[in-house]
């Protein structure tokens, strides 16, 4: 069961994460919400150190590093 999200405005998110490559090679993992459940990149648990964070304009979860 993916983690889910509901946001302020009555929508579902699922997280997901992916590792990708950047520019200089060195390759970094990347955490983003979808609106349908996606089984090759869905996360089951909130990942240590991160919190969810809501836009307040326009209603869009994003994660942040919970600050120490």
């Amino acid at each position: 069961m993916p983690y889910t999200y509901q946001s302020s405005k009555g929508t579902t998110y699922y997280l997901n994460s992916k590792v990708t490559k950047l520019r200089n090679g060195r390759e970094q993992r990347i955490y983003f919400f979808s609106k349908e459940p996606k089984t090759e990149t869905g996360m089951e648990t909130l990942p240590s150190g991160f919190q969810v964070h809501e836009n307040n304009r326009t209603g869009l979860p994003m994660l942040k590093k919970k600050e120490s």
